[in-house]
């Protein structure tokens, strides 16, 4: 026999109504958390992942019967959107088609896409006054299966080094997952294409400091299963990572939760869930409340990149490849 349905919730979020329908469904199977809970910790939050999404193209990414079931990635606002929803066109050259994607201005936004079933927010790196240029440049992590979160720990410090040597400020945030992500605002000067040639030249510069840990090598089947790859191909377009404070689809219900470098050596990005992160919301704020004080030019990048490449460095195929 079928489990009945919760009745229906609803919430006021800001100047919004928000129906939560089966509110009482589990989501998060370790501690029991349902859509309610997943629900009212994105409102503990709110300013944190408003300012990480504000203006962005976003992805969704839904789990219609909690983070066991299947999960549908959607770049589309789901039907039935009230007229209060933001949306922003986004073209897909290759395959000639548009999308209408979420476009959050407000916490209401984020918590409609949550009765839809959405547990993860993955924005663009650009926003809605143009889409085809970048303001965040993102350096993540990425350890392969044999890399220990020690020499993530490691790298990023690294990264923190020559971040300090461009005379550039970078937010950390764990990304729910095994890794690190590191964001930087930049002018919005340059497309996807020149984003992601700087990106590869911060991460050579990084293997050149740090050749026993980091890789850079495109083929995942090629690189060295106990370094950590700074994958700078999350610049490319429509290449999209969970935003700070959004929850991933996992059990647990981590979170990508931004931290202090002072933090890098004693985190356990484990311990940041949607159980945890509410309190230490309330008791920081928003670590990354001035990311958008100040963005950086990325000529100094780009020059490296022009150095490299004479110096007979191998381009990587085009990301679609």
């Amino acid at each position: 026999m079928a489990k009945e349905k919760s009745p229906a919730v609803e919430l006021e979020v800001g100047e919004r109504t928000v129906r939560i329908s089966n509110p009482d469904r589990v989501y998060f199977p370790a501690r029991g958390e349902t859509k309610l809970d997943l629900v009212n910790y994105y409102l503990s939050v709110a300013d944190g992942i408003v300012r990480a999404l504000r203006e962005r193209p976003c992805m969704l990414h839904r789990f219609p019967s909690g983070v066991s079931g299947d999960k549908v990635h959607q770049k589309r606002l789901p039907n039935g959107a009230p007229p209060w929803m933001e949306t922003v066109q986004v073209k897909f050259p290759r395959y000639n088609r548009t999308a209408d994607e979420l476009c959050v201005t407000e916490v209401a936004h984020v918590a409609w896409a949550v009765q839809m079933s959405t547990v993860e927010f993955h924005p663009w790196n650009s926003r809605r006054t143009d889409t085809e240029k970048p303001d965040e440049w993102r350096i993540d992590l990425d350890p392969m299966p044999d890399c220990p979160f020690d020499r993530v720990r490691s790298v990023a410090h690294v990264v923190h080094e020559v971040l300090d040597d461009l005379g550039m400020t970078g937010y950390p945030k764990t990304s729910g997952g095994s890794g690190i992500h590191i964001y930087v605002r930049v002018e919005p000067e340059y497309g996807f294409g020149d984003v992601r040639r700087a990106a590869l030249a911060f991460a050579r510069e990084v293997e050149r400091r740090a050749p026993d840990d980091v890789t850079t090598t495109w083929w995942r089947k090629d690189r060295d299963p106990k370094k950590l790859f700074v994958d700078y191909n999350q610049n490319a377009r429509d290449h999209t990572i969970a935003s700070a404070y959004s929850v991933r689809g996992n059990p647990e219900g981590t979170v990508s939760t931004p931290i202090t470098w002072d933090e890098i050596d004693t985190v356990d990005p484990k311990a940041f869930t949607i159980a945890t992160v509410p309190a230490r919301f309330a008791d920081l704020g928003d670590l990354h409340a001035t990311i958008d004080d100040t963005s950086y030019k990325l000529a100094p990048l780009l020059e490296w990149a022009d150095r490299d490449e004479r110096e007979g460095a191998e381009e990587p195929p085009p990301p679609e490849d």
